[in-house]
């Protein structure tokens, strides 16, 4: 028998190291060539790392949130044969200790639970201690009314997966009881890890870079939910559902013909503003592990029904885990919207180091003035927000109201020229 160390593979170009945000496998697991070892984030997004051999685990290489560097140890595997390294040196055996003259043949004490783990295993957490379990599924426990403490977890030091989490519920071990109002004095420590760091990082980058300015704006949208109805029903079963957002898309790529600055990436260290020809829209999109921003690359190619399917397939993508590194990056403006739960008016945040993103906020029927009388109309608001060390507030302005111009009369997006 030998060991065999599966390394951290080189998981995006300029990637150096990545944060190890999952395990999927324990010591003493018997694991097979291609079977999932674990989960690490990059810059961009999680990456499964497979196993590039059969064997045994004996030791994993970090706990949760731990930095591996490209080409550190992520695990190592007990195989058949020499292995590719050495075994690890045996732990010394406890010497005896010294038997007194009214102790002679009592049996030695045992020994404290601090040093009771044997190498390459792991013990469970003691009993009290803050259990280990994914952002995720800290939610879904608090949604479902779950007190994690309670939840055996089956992975590495005891850490609760989603299994965990339903097996518990399955067996009935959520508290029918009536509601008791004491204190509650309890504090969840909450690392912030994965997914949720970067989204940190990321919204700290843009807030502190880009001098905001956000311009909210109300839009009539009754001709153009009335076409995009006309137009589902019509395709109905043969081609991919119109929301708004391939409308708005288009609206954007129009817009964008008259002022190119606008669809840009601003390199602030450099002092270069990057205009692109081709429109690369990130469209925002809630998943379990937080937000992501997976781009439409080409946006001005596309037909109305090309967009609809992309941005239908990158949010299942995103949504799913099996979103490509590339597909995550080169946009050059945003789409942000919060559905059916959007509010009236959002200050939307830049995407660094793009200069413009474009925020949907809910639709509803208000009253407007005619000129003669209140009358219903469904209307929206668009907030856009625009980094003001390049973007001027009457630029900005001129490209909301294109924008509010064409989703209002929305034959013009089909009009060339």
């Amino acid at each position: 028998m030998g060991v065999f160390e599966i390394r951290l593979p080189d998981v995006g170009e300029g990637v150096a190291e990545a944060e190890l945000i999952e395990w999927h496998v324990k010591p003493g697991d018997v694991v097979r060539e291609d079977d999932i070892l674990a989960a690490v984030m990059t810059d961009k997004a999680a990456v499964e790392v497979p196993s590039s051999a059969d064997g045994t685990v004996l030791e994993l290489g970090g706990e949760i949130g731990a930095m591996i560097p490209v080409g550190g140890v992520l695990v190592r595997l007990e195989v058949e044969g020499a292995g590719n390294a050495a075994a690890p040196a045996p732990e010394p055996e406890a010497k005896p200790a010294p038997q007194s003259e009214q102790g002679a043949g009592t049996e030695p004490e045992p020994a404290p639970p601090a040093v009771a783990k044997r190498a390459g295993h792991r013990l469970p957490p003691p009993e009290g201690a803050k259990p280990l379990a994914a952002p995720s599924v800290r939610a879904r426990a608090r949604a479902e009314g779950v007190n994690l403490r309670q939840v055996p977890g089956s992975g590495p030091a005891g850490r609760i997966s989603h299994e965990d989490l339903d097996n518990w519920i399955a067996s009935g071990g959520i508290k029918q009881g009536g509601v008791t109002r004491g204190r509650n004095t309890g504090v969840e420590e909450i690392r912030v890890v994965g997914m949720r760091r970067k989204i940190a990082e990321k919204m700290a980058l843009a807030k502190r870079q880009i001098p905001h300015i956000t311009i909210v704006e109300e839009v009539e949208m009754g001709a153009l939910e009335d076409l995009r109805a006309a137009l589902n029903k019509k395709h109905e079963g043969s081609r991919p559902k119109l929301t708004l957002l391939p409308f708005l898309l288009r609206a954007i790529v129009e817009a964008v013909r008259e002022q190119p600055g606008l669809n840009a990436r601003f390199d602030d260290e450099d002092g270069v503003i990057h205009r692109h020809g081709g429109v690369h829209a990130g469209i925002a999109t809630q998943t379990g592990q937080g937000l992501t921003v997976p781009v439409v690359h080409h946006a001005e190619a596309g037909s109305l029904w090309d967009n609809a399917a992309e941005i239908q397939r990158l949010a299942e993508a995103a949504r799913d885990g099996s979103i490509k590194r590339e597909e995550l990056s080169g946009g050059t403006i945003t789409i942000t919207s919060l559905g059916p739960l959007g509010a009236i008016a959002t200050t939307p945040i830049v995407n660094y180091p793009e200069v413009a993103i474009v925020g949907v906020n809910k639709m509803q029927i208000r009253p407007v003035w005619d000129g003669q009388q209140f009358r219903p109309r469904k209307m929206m608001n668009l907030s856009c927000s625009f980094d003001h060390r390049v973007v001027d507030g009457w630029d900005a302005a001129v490209f909301v109201q294109k924008l509010k111009s064409l989703l209002e009369t929305p034959a013009m997006l089909f009009v060339e020229g």
